[in-house]
């Protein structure tokens, strides 16, 4: 789990009766798998988390008709530019031809939707909407790892990460490669509503329920070279018994590898280490047990094998930005949107 900052969190402060709306703006030449990733993320019905929607979700396009990528197809029917004055989550355009200007009407509704304190976020290219707006400057931010470089020279005063999947920058998000649209959109539905949705809609697209937006874009091996290489069984494995006191020299010993070679493994295959991944696992099945109802913090932290109610107090603080209490009050069964039970 990346590190939350302390920016404002717009679905936290929202009124208790109504759905958090996000708007997708669309231009010329979007690309249409982020735009798909956007829809299937935040637009569509959830029946699988008890809830019939978690979002109010719209598209806007400063013309009626817009030409997606290469011409593929044309886009029409969806609300004019000032739908994005009504988000309290604005997703920018993402397309190829990064050294073309953005229109000035959608750069200026990015601008007003960052005055009024709505939340911004960008998938691949779409970094240099946000920075071409002026939204970014002193900001951390991520793009795709093919134009780092160019992002780096026309925007110098943005701290980019080109190596990581996503940036959480607290109401300025921006994700990497295509598919780490899903990646973010993922991590945003678990920072809005919980674990447990989040998994729930990660199970119902067939996607990893989560990956660090501080792994790397792309390893230098994706798919094992032989089939026992393969960290699955392990990973596995290791998710059974997140209670038991592992560490990295036990999931070596498992694997029947040094941890040196587990370690590289880890990097090769997932992009991070065997303890952060594991802590991580643990940090997520410990925010599941509290959103399932479980109240004794000393026992959420032996179930989850982060040991004392100190050391789960400190971890979750340090990777979701809230102290257990606060996350109880916020995902537990009794928060304001009522249970959080998944069948």
């Amino acid at each position: 789990m990346p590190q939350r900052s302390s920016q404002p969190d717009p679905v936290a402060d929202r009124a208790p009766d109504r759905l958090h709306r996000v708007v997708a703006l669309v231009d010329d030449n979007t690309n249409p798998f982020e735009l798909g990733c956007a829809i299937e993320v935040f637009g569509l019905r959830r029946p699988e988390t008890g809830r019939d929607r978690l979002y109010d979700f719209a598209l806007c396009a400063p013309e009626p008709r817009t030409v997606m990528r290469d011409g593929f197809f044309t886009l029409g029917g969806v609300a004019g530019l000032s739908a994005a004055d009504t988000a309290d989550t604005l997703i920018v355009p993402h397309r190829p031809d990064v050294e073309v200007p953005r229109r000035p009407a959608v750069l200026d509704a990015v601008r007003r939707a960052r005055a009024r304190g709505a939340r911004l976020l960008s998938f691949c290219t779409g970094a240099f909407t946000l920075a071409e707006a002026g939204v970014l400057d002193g900001r951390r931010a991520t793009t795709h790892w093919q134009w780092a470089d160019a992002f780096r020279a026309r925007f110098p005063a943005v701290r980019l990460e080109p190596d990581v999947l996503f940036v959480d920058d607290g109401d300025i998000l921006t994700a990497a490669g295509s598919a780490a649209a899903l990646d973010l959109g993922l991590h945003l539905v678990r920072r809005d509503h919980g674990a447990e949705v989040a998994n729930a809609v990660s199970r119902r697209l067939v996607f990893a329920a989560h990956r660090d937006g501080g792994q790397r874009q792309f390893v230098e091996r994706p798919l094992p070279r032989i089939p026992d290489e393969s960290l699955a069984p392990l990973l596995a494995w290791a998710q059974e018994r997140l209670d038991a006191p592992l560490g990295v020299t036990d999931l070596a010993a498992r694997a029947a590898v040094s941890p040196a070679t587990l370690h590289r493994r880890f990097r090769a295959q997932l992009g991070t280490t065997p303890l952060a991944w594991l802590t991580g696992e643990r940090i997520a099945l410990a925010c599941r047990l509290i959103e399932r109802g479980e109240a004794r913090f000393d026992v959420v932290a032996r179930r989850s094998g982060l040991g004392t109610a100190a050391h789960l107090r400190a971890l979750m603080r340090r990777e979701t930005g809230l102290t257990p209490s606060a996350y109880r009050r916020r995902f537990g069964p009794e928060s304001a949107e009522g249970p959080r039970r998944i069948a």
